[in-house]
C-alpha cells in the first residue's frame, strides 16, 4: 500500500482536513467519553468537596465515594452506549 493511497481525497465540496474526524469510531467514542467524564467529574468533585469539608462526615466517606464513583461512571457510560449505539 502506498502513501498516496492513504491520503484522503479532499477535492469534494465541503471536504476539509478535519472531515474524517466525525466518522472515526474510536475518536468519536473517546470524545464522547471525555465530555461525559468532564460533566460527571465536575459533579463528583463538587460532592466530594462538601463531603470532605463536612465536620460530620469522616474522611473515609469521601474516599469511598470517589472509589465507587469510578465504577458507577463506567456503568453509566455503558448504559449510554447501549441506549444510543450510534454515538460510540
Amino acid at each position: 500500500m502506498s502513501v498516496v493511497s492513504l491520503i484522503v481525497d479532499m477535492s469534494g465540496e465541503g471536504a476539509g482536513p478535519m472531515s474524517w474526524l466525525p466518522e472515526n469510531q474510536i475518536l468519536r467514542s473517546f470524545l464522547i467519553f471525555s465530555i461525559f467524564r468532564a460533566i460527571y467529574g465536575a459533579g463528583i468533585v463538587f460532592i466530594t468537596y462538601f463531603l470532605a469539608t463536612s465536620d460530620e462526615a469522616p474522611i473515609w466517606i469521601s474516599v469511598f465515594f470517589l472509589l465507587s464513583s469510578m465504577v458507577i461512571s463506567r456503568v453509566i457510560f455503558r448504559a449510554i452506549k447501549k441506549r444510543w449505539p450510534h454515538l460510540a
